[in-house]
């Protein structure tokens, strides 16, 4: 096993987020990765990355010990005491990781020890050493000054000085501040060094493995925590929880020279008095324009009636406050509000640490580190893995919800990271009026194609695959009216690759066209679904929750087959379960019966794949229930693959365990069709649609490899 101690070379390194995307980063190479905070300050913010690596990395980690009563070990002379718990902090997680990630103390000019404690952890844990740098404002000679000073901290050359990570390359001055102009955002000082600058950069005995660029927009904090830091009155909560503040815009102008203030993440702050403004921002809000918010000053409320005319706002979840100060005394707290990311803030966790996951070079870490001791695919090795293999073989994909404003966002993503080629099916103007109300910038070589357009020229296709049902043209018209039947059809002529849809469409609209034009593939007997569980260490694949209310023993066999082989071609090793409520011979009836003969049928056609069942759920995936309950099983306690009964009872356990145990789920994926289409849920978010977008990418290399 290999300890890595993290260490700053400075203040406001952003040493916890680093840390975290360290551990995001080794997972997504499929090691098993522990992390532990051995000692932290007493004052309560320091203790969130306890808290972040629990929350949001689902990681099992001590409580740190507290630096003052560590300095006061220290002083008394009882160092070795103190190291000896650090390595029992240590040891709490240890045992089967192949690497440990230690965060280490950020230097404080109040608190002595915290540049020798580091230096003693390391050589108590035997820890290589990765430093971390801050580039904000800084030249590549000052970053690669401050590196050698920290390894000249650490022992020199006798070191094992692993190499450093540089964080905000490219930064501005806008440290722990929310920006009040787009020019204080563009204002990067001539003395910071970019992001190319710094990952040229060379320094002996110490490789750069990882160059974080600033980006303004994981700065931004949520509208709530603006509401807390001004101890401001919610008068209309909206989507206070959610919305985030890129800038603040303070606003007393006439109408026409404060339109151009009126963009997506501005908070718009203004007397209470300003009836004007705030039944422009409201309109603005109306018409799909993301503010973060309203925030009226001087203690001013507006009144019923201009309350009730900017109604349709309040219910598009424009936020709307109010506080006692005027509008200067606000915006000059404003101005200081701190922007470090509290620990209750997950989402924006997550796009940090994703982020500096991506800029990590994993290569050289991993071979550094070495394979890991036993295989496995965490929920982020199996992201990774998922836009890896569809960027290997780009397909194109069409999206029949071209107008809705988070489909258009994936499908940017998309075309940006080169997971897909996207056609957008919808109107032109309408898709650019919602993208630069999202502050999206369209990609030039994403397709967005007019239904009005397109629909006559597939009206002949679609009679002939549909004559037996004595389709005329005019119905096949109308039909193609939908934008999903027409997206269809342009699966079923080849002229794109997959369909996804359901973000504003039941699961019905979208499955019913494909069984209609696209049919299942050869050897299919019935379409069914999977989703992908991302568990804290494994996905696992859960089949059918969302297609066949009650499948017989046939069908359930058939379910199992094809959710062996949707596993496989996303490189999740094949152990199946099928599930019901007992184990082995123990319970009679007819829905045990219907199991025990779909696992008999499995045997018969696919020899070749490791099954068992009947199978209760814990016997399935818990080993220590495995021993009692099915101790000659193969697959008991270590199931990857678990396939339920009938719809309601996978319909059920699937979301239960996405939201009581915080899970994160890719689905549902269809199988079963001659071509992949692919269903979203209605509250999908973003990233749940790029990544069904990369999954129908993988599907359709499957199909035709």
């Amino acid at each position: 096993m290999i300890n890595i101690l993290v260490a700053p070379t400075s203040a406001g390194s952003g040493l916890t987020t680093v840390s975290l995307g360290l551990v995001r980063a080794l997972d997504a190479q499929g090691l098993k990765v522990g992390f532990v905070k051995a000692i932290a300050p007493d004052y309560e913010e320091e203790e969130r990355s306890v808290t972040l690596a629990r929350d949001v990395l689902q990681l099992q980690t001590p409580d740190p010990l507290k630096l003052s009563e560590v300095q006061q070990q220290v002083s008394d002379g009882m160092l070795d005491r103190v190291l000896e718990d650090v390595v029992g902090k240590h040891a709490e997680v240890a045992s089967d990781c192949d690497v440990m990630v230690i965060e280490g103390l950020l230097p404080d000019r109040n608190e002595p020890y915290t540049a020798k404690l580091n230096v003693e952890m390391s050589k108590a844990l035997n820890a290589s050493v990765l430093l971390v740098a801050n580039a904000q404002g800084h030249s590549t000679s000052e970053i690669a000054a401050a590196v050698k000073l920290q390894m000249g901290v650490f022992g020199g050359s006798k070191a094992s000085i692993m190499g450093c990570i540089i964080n905000k390359a490219g930064a501005p001055h806008l440290e722990g501040n929310l920006p009040t102009s787009e020019e204080e955002l563009n204002n990067v000082p001539s003395s910071a060094s970019s992001a190319e600058e710094c990952q040229s950069l060379t320094i002996r005995n110490c490789p750069v493995l990882g160059v974080i660029p600033w980006d303004p927009t994981l700065l931004s904090p949520r509208t709530m925590d603006v509401a807390r830091a001004l101890n401001a009155t919610v008068l209309q909560k909206g989507e206070l929880e959610s919305r985030r503040v890129a800038r603040v815009s303070l606003c007393a102008r006439t109408i026409p020279n404060m339109l151009h203030q009126l963009q997506p993440g501005n908070l718009i702050v203004t007397p209470g008095d300003r009836a004007d403004i705030i039944a422009a921002t409201a309109l603005a809000a109306t018409n799909g324009t993301p503010l973060a918010g309203l925030l009226l000053t001087g203690n001013l409320v507006p009144d019923d009636a201009l309350m009730e005319f900017c109604s349709s706002a309040w219910q598009s979840g424009l936020p709307l406050l109010s506080v006692d100060g005027n509008s200067f005394r606000t915006a000059r707290i404003l101005s200081e509000i701190n922007t470090h990311v509290p620990a209750d803030d997950p989402d924006r966790v997550q796009r940090i640490v994703n982020t500096v996951a991506e800029h990590l070079d994993a290569p050289a870490l991993t071979s550094y580190i070495g394979e890991p001791r036993a295989p496995r695919l965490s929920p982020a090795a199996f992201r990774h893995q998922l836009v890896a293999k569809a960027r290997a073989d780009k397909r194109r994909i069409v999206l029949p919800e071209g107008e809705e404003p988070r489909t258009i966002q994936a499908a940017v993503i998309c075309q940006t990271r080169g997971i897909a080629d996207c056609i957008l099916l919808g109107n032109e103007e309408k898709i650019r009026q919602v993208a630069k109300a999202q502050a999206v910038e369209l990609p030039e070589d994403l397709t967005l194609l007019e239904p009005e357009s397109a629909r006559e020229q597939y009206v002949d296709a679609m009679v002939e695959l549909r004559k037996h049902k004595n389709l005329t043209a005019p119905m096949a018209l109308s039909q193609l009216e939908d934008n999903v039947v027409l997206g269809t059809m342009m699966l079923a002529k080849g002229e794109v690759d997959g369909l996804v849809s359901g973000a504003i469409h039941t699961t019905a609209n979208t499955i019913r066209p494909a069984l209609q034009l696209i049919k299942t593939k050869e050897n299919a007997r019935i379409v069914s679904s999977v989703f992908f569980m991302g568990l804290p260490d494994q996905v696992l694949v859960y089949g059918d929750c969302a297609v066949n209310p009650d499948p017989n023993a046939e069908e359930l066999a058939d379910i199992a087959i094809q959710s062996a082989e949707s596993a496989q071609a996303m490189g999740i090793p094949v152990r199946i379960a099928m599930l019901s409520y007992s184990t082995g011979e123990s319970g009679t009836g007819a829905d045990v019966e219907k199991v025990r003969e779909a696992t008999r049928i499995v045997h018969e056609r696919r020899p070749d794949l490791e099954i068992d069942g009947p199978l209760q759920y814990d016997a399935a995936t818990t080993a220590s229930v495995a021993k009692s309950k099915a101790p000659d099983s193969k697959v008991a306690g270590q199931a990857t693959v678990l396939i339920f009964p009938d719809l309601n009872t996978g319909n059920t356990t699937y979301k239960a365990v996405q939201r009581s145990a915080n899970v994160i789920s890719i689905g549902p994926m269809l199988q079963g069709l001659a071509k992949p289409v692919n269903d979203l849920s209605r509250g999908a978010l973003i990233e749940d649609i790029v990544y069904t977008i990369a999954l129908t990418v993988i599907q359709s290399q499957q199909q035709k490899d």
